[in-house]
């Protein structure tokens, strides 16, 4: 990092440029452009699905003219690869499209960023291995998941134990050996049902403190409750519904909110918070709640100590806010990259689809493995619908663009490694809080072995279940992404904030050397001295 910050660039690289404090600042940039350009570009791998089934049935086309239930045309199709391969705005423009919704953004796919390695520098053996593909168990087994997750949308949290579709889903997850969802060796609990696995998830309740907890914005009240969706209501059961979704149609009809604010406390509240956020808006929260919980800095912050100065456009909370809406947009960015140039995953609403035509006679290239048709999951949500198509929770079904891996999701790994960097991520949070049942309000929490595993809740632990806490919102209790497409995002967003941090490390002026705990519990250190 040294060299990165301070050691001059060869003398034929420097401009004719006297005065000293603009040859440091060109320094700085060239250094990091520099090393950023040295970066490897690494392999990758899409899971063999675009090139497996000529019908194209299980990669990402949506909105693009379709031919019938789950094929594309494939002289549209042509037009859509030429575009993602040449990246050329002009040709995204001449895609054969359907009948009124565009594609989602590809163009950011392509973008610069100047702080951190580009978005192509991150690959397989990163974060971002293949996709489970059509025919896998494992894709089977994540399509289980999202019909479980579909089932019990209504269903409180801290109510599974009391639900018999929970313990249902918790006996076909456990008996089947490529559920990611508890960690190794352990059988799923209510208590661990649709959680994730890093460190600290699984202590205390399904919602992270830094959603329920209150604070401010300035001199403005923040009590988090929402304005979620009414229960009861799911949509895209109906095959012919299904099709004018997959070709583009854009519903006439919204969703139809819930008059009640509430507390996040189930499924379909978080996958209503997620479907309007700003993408950064919950670690924006959760940087209000820090600062409202009086959390000490990070030990490596450089004005600890200082007797007579403080942080303030550096290191303190001008900063840190800014850096949170920094870094999310480099995130994204790096994920469109993945998305659209590398893996082009179809959407769970495909995977019903699939299924659910294949169940009535339709000849496609392309199925899911057998245990999906075999599922309880899947004989509970027909015999709720009358189809065997995934439900939503949103009448347009997913986003307009791949599944594979998901923007909440790496926004979120990279926007808690920044909150952990400015803050004390082994904080004890103290007097931690439940929601109620129906979402009113919320409750002191005590341990019960229904409602999460024994502990202390600390910063990074409630970090590491927000950023899960919003990419399931969004993905498997949205029924928009499959599972993996969060682990994997979270952990690509975690790389892309340190690439991000080690730049930005050369704009500071105070020397400084601050660590933090990553993902897999590893310590990582950023500084320019």
């Amino acid at each position: 990092m040294a060299n990165q910050c301070s050691t001059p660039p060869p003398a034929p690289c420097i401009p004719a440029v006297k005065d000293p404090r603009i040859v440091q600042s060109f320094t700085r940039r060239f250094n990091a452009a520099t090393q950023s350009a040295l970066a490897t570009i690494p392999k990758h791998t899409a899971n063999g699905d675009e090139k497996k089934y000529a019908d194209k049935c299980g990669t990402f086309t949506k909105c693009v003219k379709q031919a019938s239930p789950g094929k594309v045309d494939l002289t549209a199709y042509a037009a859509f690869t030429k575009a993602i391969g040449s990246g050329l705005f002009a040709d995204f423009e001449a895609i054969p499209m359907g009948k009124g919704r565009s594609l989602n953004g590809p163009m950011g796919s392509y973008a610069y960023t100047f702080f951190g390695l580009d978005g192509t520098q991150f690959g397989d053996a990163v974060c971002i291995p293949p996709a489970p593909p059509l025919d896998s168990e494992a894709y089977a087994t994540e399509l289980v998941e999202l019909y479980w997750c579909s089932l019990l949308r209504d269903t409180a949290f801290r109510e599974y134990f009391n639900s018999k579709d929970a313990q249902d889903a918790c006996s076909e997850l456990s008996a089947m050996p490529y559920y990611a969802g508890p960690p190794a060796g352990k059988q799923v609990t209510p208590a661990l049902l649709f959680r994730g696995d890093f460190p600290g998830e699984r202590i205390g309740p399904y919602i992270s403190q830094f959603l329920i907890t209150p604070t401010m914005m300035g001199a403005q009240p923040i009590d988090q409750r929402y304005v979620t969706y009414k229960s009861g209501i799911d949509y895209m059961t109906d095959p012919g519904e299904w099709q004018d979704v997959q070709n583009g149609v854009v519903p006439a009809f919204p969703n139809q909110t819930d008059p009640v604010p509430r507390y996040l406390h189930n499924g379909r509240g978080l996958a209503a918070f997620t479907h309007v956020d700003e993408l950064f808006q919950a670690y924006f929260t959760a940087y209000l709640v820090l600062r409202s919980l009086n959390v000490p800095p990070n030990a490596g912050n450089p004005y600890n100590n200082s007797k007579t100065q403080n942080g303030f456009g550096t290191f303190g909370p001008p900063d840190f806010a800014s850096v949170l809406a920094q870094v999310a947009k480099v995130a994204l960015n790096a994920v469109w990259f993945q998305k659209w140039c590398v893996h082009l995953r179809h959407r769970p609403e495909s995977g019903g689809g699939l299924v659910h035509f294949i169940n009535n006679g339709v000849k496609l290239d392309g199925s899911p493995h057998p245990k999906i048709f075999k599922s309880n999951a899947l004989k509970r949500s027909y015999e709720k619908y009358g189809t065997y198509l995934l439900s939503q929770p949103f009448p347009e079904g997913s986003p307009s663009h791949p599944a594979y891996p998901t923007g909440h999701g790496t926004v979120g790994g990279a926007c808690i490694t920044i909150l952990k960097v400015f803050f004390n991520g082994d904080y004890i949070l103290t007097n931690p809080q439940i929601p109620s049942a129906d979402g009113t309000n919320f409750e002191p929490w005590k341990h019960d072995p229904n409602l999460g595993e024994p502990g202390v809740l600390t910063v990074n632990g409630e970090l590491h279940k927000l950023a899960h806490n919003i990419t399931f919102g969004h993905g498997i209790h949205g029924g928009i992404h499959w599972r993996s497409d969060s682990d994997s995002s979270i952990q690509l967003g975690e790389a892309v904030a340190i690439s991000f941090l080690q730049d930005l490390a050369c704009t500071y002026a105070e020397p400084f050397t601050v660590s933090f705990t990553k993902l897999d519990g590893s310590s990582q250190t950023i500084s320019n001295v």
